[in-house]
């Protein structure tokens, strides 16, 4: 593999390569940086753990970090909630979208989509979602150059252990170095920032209000092994004399605690002890597990945003749709961040180390995409395609997930022939006039169940053909009245009207149809009387 020669990064800076393959923010030996940390939730009180936050507050943060690592180690319920909120962002669809349509951006972001395709970024999501519950996560790139391009070849997850804050800002990330803290190279790592609340980031992450939730459940944890140890044992009670010596006392008390567990106690002889027993022990039992729940449901609203995707609560079906609907809100929003970080942190010095700084980067999108669902879509373009609607088959292919099918292959469903297209060659006012005259004729002979009188056969016919011809001579009258409002004189107007071709096409074809519907009404009612007579 060739070395990497000098680049420029996307603001014009000239970086050489010994800057972007040589490591920084490795663990060192002997040095503050060091690969294994200490544990601060061993013993863990409420005053301690006030000092831990205390010191991160001052810009002290490494005991803090120590700790909300601590606690994913010791609570199962809260690590998998941090994971399930990790791993649902880290496998959401990757795309890319070019600056613009000319030659040069697309070039950039194939590009961009080829090396996303190596799954270098993919496999590091995970590590760079860590800062959801510590606030911040760091990933150090490793660049390579390979077949003409700087690419990063890794991206190396740096524990939060190893670096601080600024203590001018309290936000700037600084190395933390035995020379000093030291400021971190643009080029060479990502910085991903996740908030629960707006503030600064030390104080702003899940891990400080889960730490008390942690802490407070475990020492319901620890009361309630006691318990269960202890539960049904009898109390051991050795009684000594009153000239018992002290050898002798301790002789005692290592017999009755050495029998099973600590319920045991030595006393004088003369003394008397009673012990009341709790009216309903199932109760007391209850008491821890309740406790331990209520804390780990509070565990689940502030990871997740609810409780029914990870706890079996009352309130059915219903209620868990709409706490899911919640944390996608999480996962978009977890997701936008991400992106947002790869955009700005990541993009430009990529594309900028291989075709030189742009005007416009290419852009990284994670999550889904934003699209109605198939049935909802289906349903919606069935409707519409009645309506005139039409859209491209490869489109509804692409849209359904279904290809097209090969020239051999077996076949199943298609479209259905509506006998109304049996005759495709036939004009569509053809087809028209033909329902019309088709639903004249079925009013026409319903009439002769509802004995209608000659009268009123006439009158209806009648009327018929006065709105046919009316619709004809309508467009008549129209053209003539166009040309008269035109003219400017009365020679203009004769001109005009001689020029007119008015076709009686529509008039005729009237006339002909109420001439037709005459004579099947006048058959309609010889059948009529030929019936009643019989």
């Amino acid at each position: 593999m060739a070395s990497i020669a000098s680049v420029i990064d996307w603001l014009g800076r000239v970086v050489t390569g010994k800057d972007l393959t040589e490591e920084q923010g490795g663990p060192t030996v002997g040095g503050v940086r060091q690969p294994f940390s200490g544990h601060p939730a061993d013993g863990m009180t409420p005053l301690r753990l006030s000092s831990i936050l205390r010191a991160a507050d001052q810009g002290d943060p490494e005991a803090f970090f120590e700790l909300a690592e601590d606690i994913e180690e010791r609570d199962p319920h809260y690590l998998a909630q941090l994971a399930t909120r990790k791993r649902s962002v880290a496998q959401l669809p990757i795309s890319v979208k070019a600056a613009s349509d000319s030659p040069e951006h697309q070039k950039h972001a194939q590009f961009l989509r080829d090396w996303i395709d190596e799954g270098i970024l993919r496999s590091s999501l995970f590590d760079m979602l860590d800062a959801i519950g510590k606030g911040v996560s760091v990933l150090e790139i490793d660049w390579k150059y390979h077949n003409g391009h700087t690419c990063p070849r890794a991206l190396t997850w740096r524990t939060q252990r190893w670096f601080t804050f600024d203590r001018t800002d309290g936000e700037t990330l600084l190395l933390r170095d035995n020379a000093g803290n030291l400021p971190l190279a643009p080029h060479k790592f990502i910085i991903h920032r996740s908030k629960a609340k707006s503030g600064l980031t030390v104080r702003s992450n899940i891990a400080r209000v889960a730490v008390w939730c942690w802490m407070f459940k475990s020492f319901t944890v620890k009361d309630w092994a006691i318990f269960c140890q202890n539960y049904g044992q009898p109390i051991r009670i050795g009684k000594y004399g009153r000239g018992a010596t002290e050898k002798e006392k301790d002789v005692l008390w290592r017999a009755v605690s050495g029998i099973a567990g600590d319920c045991a106690a030595i006393i004088p002889r003369e003394m008397i002890i009673e012990f009341q027993e709790v009216a309903s022990k199932g109760t007391s039992t209850d008491m821890y597990e309740h406790r331990a729940d209520w804390l780990d449901r509070q565990v689940s609203k502030l990871v997740l945003g609810q409780t029914t995707t990870t706890d079996a609560v009352a309130g059915g079906h219903a209620v868990s749709q709409e706490h899911r609907l919640v944390q996608e809100d999480i996962e978009r929003s977890d997701a936008l961040d991400g992106s947002d970080t790869l955009n700005m942190q990541l993009v430009p010095n990529l594309i900028a180390f291989n075709f030189g700084p742009q005007d416009k980067y290419p852009v990284i999108h994670i999550g889904r995409p934003d699209e109605v669902p198939l049935d909802v879509f289906a349903a919606a373009f069935d409707k519409l395609a009645k309506h005139g609607l039409t859209a491209e088959a490869s489109f509804l292919r692409d849209r359904m997930g279904i290809p097209a099918p090969k020239p051999d292959a077996e076949l199943v469903g298609g479209r259905m022939v509506n006998p109304s297209q049996a005759n495709p060659g036939e004009p569509t006012s053809a087809r028209q006039n033909k329902k019309a005259l088709q639903a004249m004729f079925d009013r026409l002979f319903d009439g002769t169940h509802t004995r209608q009188t000659p009268d009123e056969i006439v009158d209806a016919l009648t009327e018929r053909l006065e709105q046919d011809a009316a619709g004809a001579m309508n467009g008549m009258v129209d053209e003539v009245k166009a040309a008269l409002m035109s003219a400017t004189d009365l020679r203009d107007a004769a001109e005009r009207l001689a020029a007119l071709d008015l076709s009686a096409d529509e008039l005729t074809e009237a006339m002909a149809r109420g001439m037709a519907l005459a004579h099947l009404a006048g058959q309609a009612s010889l059948l009529d009387d030929i019936a009643g007579r019989a």
